[in-house]
């Protein structure tokens, strides 16, 4: 079977964050307008509203931003939309009434790929977010 080479680097544990970010700029690199455009206006909304000790890598192939080890959020751009994965339901949930105007399944949000999301709702599921990762955390025992 043939391994991707995109996935097999971010797989990497000691990957440096500059390879990281040479993943994440090939990522774009490979878009067609409008989705790059678009997809680039997603990404700085949320690292505008991540804190910044974020690191951007890819995972499973597409752009994911982490926190303490955490997922936070991935995006990605296809044919016909782009998606936004907020990786939890609950946030989902949530933002129930925001999202309607938008395709949502079991952990994304599908938008036109001329058409980012607003950036005060991206803003807003991120905060949410960091806030479910760190009560999580906090719940965890510690050794």
């Amino acid at each position: 079977m043939k391994k991707s080479p995109t996935r097999t680097a971010s797989k990497k544990r000691n990957a440096s964050p500059s390879s990281d970010a040479k993943l994440v700029a090939a990522y774009f690199a490979r878009l067609s307008e409008p989705a790059k455009s678009t997809l680039q206006s997603v990404r700085a909304s949320i690292l505008s509203a991540c804190p910044k000790a974020t690191i951007e890598t890819i995972s499973y192939g597409i752009p994911t931003f982490k926190h303490n080890g955490a997922g936070i959020c991935a995006i990605a751009a296809f044919k016909t939309h782009c998606s936004f994965f907020p990786m939890s339901g609950f946030i989902l949930d949530k933002f129930e009434t925001e999202l309607a105007p938008y395709e949502v399944s079991k952990g994304t949000v599908r938008f036109p790929a001329d058409k980012p999301l607003p950036a005060s709702l991206i803003k807003n599921i991120i905060k949410a977010r960091l806030t479910q990762i760190s009560e999580k955390q906090k719940s965890k025992p510690t050794r």
